[in-house]
């Protein structure tokens, strides 16, 4: 059997499933449940859609891109010789497919290989315009009322009418319009790769990733591209997609663990906690992100600066009591309810044991000890241990279920079903019994999908687009 959770705790209410969809993103303008207007869906980056999809599903177009895409940070993670940490997962991993967004019958991405943006009609894959920048655009743009948003390697955040690709405003992000050799290509010594968050009429971004030249973290007015706030960082950089609740914005840092502002003031709070990566995931006042040195996550009381789980895998999807959990070669459904009170029990378990041996050890150090005293401590010790071991084995019962899967680099949610992505391929399973209902082949490794009006947009690492529909 795949070893569970190491720890886990979920502080989710009971929600129906589409007041969840609202709870977890923040939908700007007059945005319809059916797009998908940003990576993964929202800026929780919940990587959810309420609308099903019936299979099967077949191919409707395919767009195949001169170039694929160039990602940043090529190759294996380099191992860790101070830690003796081998085998390292990836951790910047935010452009290695050209990620879409999707509204009615269009189709957005940014190509880091031609340093365009292309809109495509989603019903035939045809290609209505591009916008040239002068660097790579690494992260997927984002869609709010009539106008698309992208930050690119050049230094600037543009603004297009997404209708027509003219230019409504640019903003450039760092200090100066310098350029330098980055990454194999030249690019601004202040690219932006954090994607662009927006809410409230208030778009955020980010750019640098030299700490020593100044990272600056800044919010925009969306009317017209002027600068409201700018918060200047210099220990650690900014790549990955930007998060954003009501009150807070989180800021991936590459390699390292997110930075996390005030929304409205832009004033810097804390570093979170936990393993460290780009994969980011906003769920209530818990951050998840990861996947750290060996392929977990980490699950952050964002309130509390405090990590209250670290498990194995890529992804999660977060439902009102159910979650998904995806790894290398496996997806499963938890029980979050019942595993929440275990694990509760456990923690006060664990804290009443360690209190009585910090009372066992003082007393056993007194010139003169009571034997009976001594054996009741040892017996209340066993009792509390037997109790922590019973509740741990428990903890395996809270799988709902457990499946194979061989589609490891992608996972989100379109209504009851499971959607995957994997080398050549992509799958749909049944949230409800993880049964593998349908498999399509695609060209390369499927490690963008997104779910909007019916569709299946599946982006690879070959710098292919596949969409699916219903037959």
């Amino acid at each position: 059997m795949i070893p569970l959770i190491k720890s886990l705790t979920f502080p989710l209410k009971r929600l129906g499933q589409s007041a969840l969809f609202l709870a977890l993103g923040l939908h700007t303008g007059t945005q319809a449940l059916a797009d998908w207007p940003t990576y993964r869906a929202d800026f929780s980056r919940s990587g959810f859609s309420p609308n099903e999809i019936q299979v099967p599903l077949v191919e409707s177009w395919t767009f195949k891109s001169t170039y694929p895409p160039k990602p940043a940070w090529q190759g294996e993670a380099k191992w860790d010789g101070y830690n003796k940490v081998y085998d390292m997962k990836a951790r910047q991993i935010f452009d290695r497919a050209f990620h879409c967004v999707a509204r009615d019958n269009r189709v957005y991405f940014g190509s880091s290989s031609s340093d365009q943006v292309y809109c495509l009609d989603a019903d035939t894959g045809e290609t209505r315009w591009t916008f040239f920048t002068e660097g790579p655009i690494r992260l997927a743009p984002t869609l709010v009322d009539n106008k698309i948003l992208f930050g690119s390697d050049d230094g600037y955040v543009y603004c297009l009418d997404a209708e027509s690709g003219s230019e409504l405003w640019r903003y450039r992000g760092g200090p100066k319009d310098y350029k330098v050799p980055g990454n194999g290509r030249i690019i601004s010594l202040w690219p932006i790769r954090t994607g662009i968050a927006v809410n409230e009429g208030i778009a955020y971004g980010a750019a640098g990733m030299f700490p020593s030249e100044g990272v600056y973290i800044f919010a925009l007015n969306l009317k017209d591209g002027t600068k409201l706030w700018e918060q200047k960082q210099s220990d650690l950089p900014a790549q990955g997609y930007i998060l954003a609740s009501q009150t807070k914005l989180y800021v991936p840092a590459g390699r390292n663990n997110p930075v996390i502002f005030e929304r409205l003031s832009g004033k810097r709070l804390r570093v979170a906690s936990g393993p460290g990566g780009t994969y980011c995931l906003l769920t209530g006042d818990s951050l998840i992100f990861g996947p750290g040195k060996h392929g977990q996550l980490g699950w952050v009381d964002e309130a509390r600066n405090d990590q209250l789980a670290t498990f194995d895998g890529n992804h999660m999807i977060v439902q009102p009591n159910i979650s998904y959990l995806h790894g290398d070669d496996y997806l499963r459904a938890l029980d979050r309810t019942r595993y929440l009170k275990l694990n509760e029990d456990r923690r006060l378990y664990q804290a009443a044991q360690a209190k009585l041996n910090k009372e066992f050890d003082s007393y056993r150090k007194q010139p003169e000890t009571d034997p009976a005293k001594l054996a009741d401590f040892t017996r209340k010790l066993g009792l509390l241990g037997k109790r922590i071991d019973e509740a741990t084995a428990q903890l395996s019962e809270c799988t709902i279920w457990n499946v194979p899967c061989r589609f490891p680099y992608h996972l989100i949610q379109a209504g009851s079903n499971l959607l995957v992505g994997g080398q050549d391929e992509f799958a749909v399973y049944s949230s409800s019994d993880g049964n593998l209902s349908f498999t399509a082949k695609v060209d390369g490794a499927a490690y963008g999908l997104a779910a909007s009006n019916g569709r299946v947009i599946v982006s690879t690492d070959k710098g292919s687009i596949h969409c699916f529909t219903t037959l």
